[in-house]
């Protein structure tokens, strides 16, 4: 029997934006509790990401009381929000889903298009319409559904890969390039791809399948810039999938049990291995 340590927990309120670290986080079906529950979207109601927008990396958010939410960001005045769940709705597409998301209004639409440059508007999800993972990408028997994540409710990669990722590249990356829900210690490199669960007592992280990597890795998360194509050139020359077609580093998962429990800083987890 084999044990992983999540040795770093984190929750990104606002998709795209500055991720914010966790002692403890709590697990709802859809991920870590107020995990991508918001997203910032263009006047067509698509969503916005460090793809288009590198500087959604500078906007730091930070979840209040009842649901709340307060940005800050250089330069500009911090903005709280709060929206009822009566607010107006809008029209929103990730990748090829559509949904109805409820509009934070003009002050928040004002704040970020200021900032980012460009006319755009905040929506937070709207909790009466569920939104199941894409059924061509789980085939799972875990009834799960998430909010803004473009996938899966969370993402798990471990210290040794990020290790052996670096020990190849000129300069090193921190592990925010890289965005996990959940970092584990004590594994091999690239030991996520073998694993079924991490399980402790009834809470159970099942694996999805592998996450696939985009040029947000190349953003500095810290700057909002980005530097080079690293990582995504040397990841190319032993991680790609032609399955997937794409760039293999981490894994994504869904909660198979344990739905309103906790993960914690330094909480062992058993693995089962596929």
């Amino acid at each position: 029997m084999s044990y992983a340590t999540i040795t770093a927990l984190n929750v990104y309120p606002v998709k795209s934006c500055r991720g914010i670290p966790l002692d403890k986080a709590t697990l709802e079906m859809s991920g870590v509790k107020g995990d991508r529950r918001w997203l910032v979207i263009n006047e067509s109601g698509r969503f916005m990401t460090q793809r288009e927008l590198p500087r959604l990396a500078l906007i730091v958010p930070r979840l209040t009381e009842r649901g709340g939410l307060s940005l800050t960001a250089p330069g500009m005045p911090t903005l709280d929000l709060w929206v009822e769940i009566d607010a107006p709705v809008l029209r929103v597409t990730i990748f090829s889903y559509q949904c109805v998301a409820l509009d934070a209004g003009s002050k928040a639409a004002e704040w970020l298009s200021h900032f980012l440059a460009r006319p755009v508007r905040l929506v937070r999800f709207d909790p009466r319409v569920p939104r199941p993972i894409d059924p061509r990408l789980w085939k799972g028997d875990v009834d799960a559904h998430i909010e803004f994540p473009d996938c899966f409710p969370l993402m798990i990669l471990s210290q040794a890969s990020l290790e052996d990722l670096n020990s190849r590249l000129q300069s090193p990356l921190p592990m925010n390039r890289f965005r996990p829900n959940v970092v584990l210690d004590g594994c091999e490199p690239y030991e996520e791809d073998r694993i079924l669960e991490l399980r402790d007592g009834a809470l159970r992280l099942q694996m999805g399948r592998p996450c696939t990597r985009c040029t947000i890795t190349t953003t500095d998360q810290l700057t909002g810039e980005a530097s080079s194509a690293e990582p995504l050139t040397t990841l190319k020359t032993y991680r790609w999938s032609t399955e997937l077609r794409g760039l293999m580093f981490g894994q994504y998962a869904v909660i198979a049990g344990g739905i309103g429990s906790h993960l914690y800083v330094g909480q062992r987890m058993e693995i089962v291995h596929k």
